[in-house]
């Protein structure tokens, strides 16, 4: 018999949402969240001029970090599900979800980085695109999980 699932609390997503929607695990998320936190407090920092010699890719350093550990994570997802022969069509189908949205977000901070550098002179349309491509995405992947 099938149940609908018990609504979220108030306007709040679950993390069980978050996960289905964004194709992410709940590490990965964590990553993301710690990693733009200590970017945001580098970048606040370097906008006050309290780190003199710093540029704008050493104050976001921290998300390329996240990006490189979140790659890392997806390969040893992938070789783990091959191994152990669990699915390996899925894990295949969720390594390259993964590392489509790590490289759409990479593409962004990249170019983030240029315009603020002004190495590139780059339109904030420019700039957003990646993450236009990637809040497509995810739209499209939320209307086919319900």
């Amino acid at each position: 018999m099938y149940r609908d699932p018990p609504p979220s609390s108030g306007m709040f997503f679950t993390l069980r949402e978050i996960v289905k929607w964004l194709g992410l695990t709940s590490f990965e998320i964590l990553a993301h969240l710690l990693c733009a936190l200590a970017a945001s407090v580098l970048a606040a920092l370097k906008h006050a001029g309290l780190l003199p010699g710093a540029t704008w890719w050493h104050a976001l350093a921290p998300l390329y970090v996240c990006d490189g550990v979140n790659a890392y994570f997806a390969a040893i997802v992938l070789v783990r599900a091959y191994v152990e022969q669990e699915a390996p069509r899925g894990a295949a189908f969720r390594t390259a979800w993964s590392l489509t949205v790590i490289a759409l977000l990479f593409v962004f901070k990249l170019l983030a980085c240029q315009r603020a550098e002004d190495a590139a002179p780059l339109s904030h349309a420019e700039v957003m695109s990646p993450l236009f491509i990637l809040l497509t995405m995810i739209m499209i992947r939320a209307c086919q999980v319900h």
